[in-house]
């Protein structure tokens, strides 16, 4: 059970690792489709708005891994926890890191179909958004949106899809043991 605990940890540990790294790359991609999405929105929002004048791309990669931390500690718990069924650690730490990883894959691609469904749909829309009137490239800043709010999506999606990959992996080991 030691050894489990310690996984547990250790598990928490690299997801949130993993879902910080992800914040900050995606924040540089995001910040490359639509700079105003950052100066105009995000900067704002996170009280970041005089550094992020002098530093913006730095600035945006800190907003990125403040706005994932916590989710992957979440992921990170979550799944350590569910991990922490299996049969012994190694089976534990297979599943548990295996549904981490899993997760972040499936993030990363909703993170990308938010680009596309940003670019080809939602900024494409005749709707009456409630945005600011300083903005220039409206249909970047909805992409860029959109890019984000899908990674959040993916993410609950990737969590919901490794629970179910840890207890597959849970209901195969038992069926061996019989």
């Amino acid at each position: 059970m030691a050894k489990k605990i310690g996984l547990l940890i250790l598990i928490i540990f690299l997801s949130i690792i993993l879902a910080s790294i992800y914040g900050f790359l995606h924040n540089q991609i995001s910040y490359s489709i639509s700079p105003e999405y950052f100066t105009k929105f995000k900067f704002r929002q996170f009280d970041f708005y005089f550094m992020g004048e002098n530093q913006p791309r730095l600035t945006a990669s800190l907003v990125g891994i403040l706005s994932t931390w916590w989710f992957g500690l979440l992921i990170g718990l979550i799944n350590g926890i569910v991990g922490m069924f299996q049969l012994n650690s190694k089976i534990m730490w297979k599943s548990a890191f295996g549904a981490t990883v899993r997760t972040l894959g499936i993030a990363i691609g909703f993170g990308v179909i938010g680009i596309m469904v940003g670019k080809l749909i939602i900024s494409n829309l005749d709707a009456h958004w409630n945005l600011s009137v300083e903005l220039t490239d409206q249909k970047s800043f909805l992409t860029a949106g959109a890019m984000h709010n899908f990674s959040y999506i993916g993410g609950i999606i990737g969590l919901i899809y490794g629970i179910r990959y840890q207890l597959k992996i849970k209901k195969a080991n038992a069926q061996h043991r019989v």
